[in-house]
């Protein structure tokens, strides 16, 4: 077993205990990697073996690159972390929106033996503040647009290097060799921590390492994404999301192909820019397409040939209209931050519209039942899946309710076909999922009953033909205050100040009491018939 490059060993540290971890399948071919592995040089020297320094692999709002140019801005930025005091198995955190700078600093980390924790650039001090506890993180890169937030932290004493705006940073780095010498890190010496939302409102931290990040595209983008280096990669996703991590950076880089990260990706900026650099693989929510569709009059998508739809359930409808006018088939797909990206899916020939897919090669899926009784084909339960990744929280007792008996359980309640397709039904857990944004409910009530006004709150996630699901709250006011759709606006900002604005509810109801059981337990199930 070759040895940790780690001399910071947090993250080994607080693994789960391997009787925990979910029964990984590595002996798929896609899947098999040397012991010895860092996965910024497989994305970056590998590559340029294949395409060349000359190949263009980044498109964005802060410049332009090819794979030399990356290279050597990593290198530089790689060098300077190190100067800096970064050690492997240190954490870093990246607090920007998708450009080409996140990109290199995040493969800096990678390179120089370091943990990458993204976050997005919509979060607040209160939601930072966890991941950088449960993280433990000691450094920081923040874009200098999304200081205010980070500085707000009452937690944070690592260090932090503002990026961007004629900083000191900028100004360092370019002073910096581009030359460096990669850490030799081993292929499961973790690499990233991302975050996810826990349905009881306390995100968990899952632990990716070094092979996982080649594994998705090995797995999913190999196999059902198929791109070439000529492909032309966007998506509206924030690189923090795996989804977006994977769709817009780990997918090109690995095949040699361009990029074109947007810091804006509104549905009418994506049809903007699908135009204008010829986007050939997409790589955006449901919400995003339905979006588009009413706009795409008189507008060029011509070089789409993939795209990719996930983070929410995809209705059969919205597959059928894109079809129509665009003649592409969706691609839908089902993933968890806690495999890191998609596995189930489908493309080409083997699209079923209304089915989620089947397996990605290298992992296999079932659905069973309360007592992990495996169900007869076309009955619900609950989804069960295993492959080359899995679930890992860093030292979270929740791991114990994801993996079982060495599959990972995802909240997703599915069907499966006769013929081995999986058909999403619903979600299992008071997860709300809007517009492809995982939202807790406890999160949004917590936020909520910080307001002077709001004695109780329930909040569920409701059926929404725009955005899948809608965040609704229902708020019994306390007595001295009066419910109006002024106080509903003033509660609606009230949480946009709290917590990342998009978990805001867009739909409040005033109520006089909630449903309760005898002992006082809430039951949000009821206010969702």
């Amino acid at each position: 077993m070759v040895k940790s490059a780690h001399i910071d060993t947090f993250a080994i540290d607080n693994l789960p205990d391997k009787s925990l971890w979910p029964e990984l399948i590595l002996s798929h071919p896609a899947a098999t990697y040397s012991e010895q592995l860092n996965a910024s040089c497989e994305l970056l020297e590998r590559t340029i073996e294949l395409v060349g320094r000359d190949k263009s692999a980044i498109i964005a709002a802060d410049g332009s690159f090819t794979y030399g140019e990356l290279l050597d801005l990593v290198n530089r930025i790689s060098n300077y972390l190190l100067a800096q005091g970064v050690v492997p198995g240190n954490r870093v955190a990246i607090r920007s929106p998708n450009n080409a700078m996140a990109v290199a600093i995040w493969l800096a980390i990678l390179r120089v033996g370091a943990i990458a924790v993204t976050t997005i650039p919509l979060q607040r001090a209160v939601e930072l503040a966890k991941i950088v506890e449960i993280g433990q993180i000691q450094f920081a890169l923040v874009d200098h647009r999304f200081v205010e937030e980070w500085q707000a932290i009452p937690n944070y004493s690592g260090k932090t290097f503002i990026v961007g705006g004629g900083s000191d940073f900028d100004l360092e780095i370019a002073k910096q060799s581009a030359e460096f010498k990669v850490c030799e890190t081993a292929a499961d010496d973790v690499s990233l921590f991302a975050f996810t939302s826990g349905s009881t409102g306390v995100p968990k931290a899952t632990m990716h390492f070094h092979r996982d990040i080649l594994t998705i595209a090995d797995t999913f983008s190999k196999n059902v994404v198929k791109p070439t280096k000529d492909d032309v990669f966007a998506g509206s996703p924030p690189i923090a999301f795996t989804f977006g991590l994977g769709g817009l950076v780990v997918f090109p880089l690995r095949v040699g192909a361009t990029t074109v990260l947007l810091e804006n990706a509104a549905p009418p900026v994506l049809l903007e820019k699908i135009s204008e650099y010829k986007i050939s693989i997409l790589f955006t929510a449901p919400t995003a397409y339905r979006a588009m569709l009413a706009q795409l009059e008189g507008k060029d998508v011509s070089s789409l040939r993939r795209c990719v739809s996930a983070g929410e359930h995809l209705p059969l409808a919205t597959w059928r209209a894109w079809f129509e006018a665009t003649g592409n088939k969706l691609i839908d797909g089902i993933g968890a931050t806690e495999l890191l990206h998609i596995f189930i899916s489908a493309s080409d020939h083997e699209i079923i519209p209304g089915l989620t897919g089947k397996p990605v090669p290298g992992y296999q899926a079932m659905v069973v039942d309360e007592n992990f009784v495996e169900v007869k084909d076309g009955e619900q339960g609950f989804l069960a899946v295993k492959g080359p990744t899995g679930c890992r929280y860093l030292n979270d007792a929740r791991q114990k309710d994801y993996v079982v008996n060495g599959w990972n359980l995802t909240g997703d309640i599915y069907t499966r076909t006769s013929e081995g397709y999986f058909k999403y039904e619903s979600r299992a857990d008071d997860m709300i999922i809007s517009s492809g944004y995982n939202i807790a409910a406890p999160e949004v009530e917590n936020a909520l009953l910080m307001h002077k006004a709001v004695a109780e709150v329930a909040v569920v996630g409701l059926p929404d033909e725009e955005r899948g699901m809608v965040v609704t709250a229902y708020v019994v006011l306390r007595a001295e205050f009066i419910a109006s759709d002024a106080m509903a606006k003033e509660l609606q900002d009230h949480v946009k100040n709290q917590i990342a604005p998009y978990k805001y509810p867009r739909s409040i109801h005033f109520v006089d009491s909630l449903p309760k059981t005898t002992t006082g337990k809430l039951q949000r199930f009821r206010l969702k018939s």
